[in-house]
């Protein structure tokens, strides 16, 4: 009887296993500029999860920054958050997670956050100086097309958004995506202007995407299949 328990024991166990979901965190606190995508933007990366075999958690509360709490999650994907989010506890649980290897996904306006904590800024890649007065198309140019988050992607990609310029770009990034000043106004990064791109840093994984400021935006299957990837790539997920 004992050693039939045992098996029953075992077997659920190795079952629980087998179909435990990964999951993610959306954190879209604001206290700057607030983004009305915010609020297409979460369901849209819940859908994602429900179809790529990811669970998806949502919060303003930055007092779920523990590290107790965060150590549950494959990555944490700050969706427009704005201006100084974290006090000084919040963020020592942060960079302790992903120095244990967590995954940190940034988008638009992540680089309109923490100006002052450099550990930040490095994470993120950038900080945003300021946009063009209106939204417009512009080209973008794929620079790396092999990588998760750009795969299957145009190599000259015309889109509809909202283009940041940066004041301060961080060194030793892996850019993937840069933007065209030649087809829009307002650019002034210059002939290196870079939209995306990745990097490990600091025992984890980091992406960014300056994309997503539209509603439409995540009603787009190629912006959502970049996100995606850009996701994947944060939790460790390179398929």
């Amino acid at each position: 009887m004992k050693n039939k328990l045992l098996l029953i024991s075992l077997l659920l166990f190795v079952s629980l296993s087998v179909t435990a979901r990964p999951k993610v965190l959306i954190f879209s606190k604001t206290t700057g500029f607030h983004h009305a995508s915010i609020a297409v933007g979460i369901p849209a990366i819940i859908k994602l999860g429900q179809e790529n075999n990811f669970d998806v958690d949502t919060t303003t509360d930055s007092k779920k920054f523990t590290y107790d709490n965060l150590k549950q999650y494959a990555a944490v994907i700050f969706l427009s958050t704005t201006g100084n989010v974290l006090d000084d506890e919040q963020k020592a649980a942060f960079e302790k997670y992903i120095r244990s290897g967590g995954g940190f996904v940034g988008v638009h306006s992540a680089t309109d956050t923490e100006y002052d904590w450099a550990w930040y800024g490095n994470l993120v890649g950038a900080y945003f100086k300021n946009h063009p007065d209106h939204q417009q198309d512009a080209v973008l140019h794929i620079v790396d097309p092999s990588f998760i988050a750009t795969k299957g992607l145009p190599a000259e990609w015309k889109r509809f958004d909202e283009w940041y310029n940066f004041k301060w770009i961080a060194p030793g990034l892996h850019v993937l995506i840069t933007i065209d000043e030649k087809t829009y106004t307002g650019g002034n990064n210059g002939d290196n202007h870079p939209m995306s791109w990745y990097h490990d840093y600091d025992g984890g994984r980091a992406f960014y995407t300056a994309l997503g400021h539209t509603d439409a935006s995540y009603a787009d299957p190629l912006y959502l299949g970049h996100l995606l990837g850009g996701i994947k790539y944060a939790m460790g997920v390179m398929k």
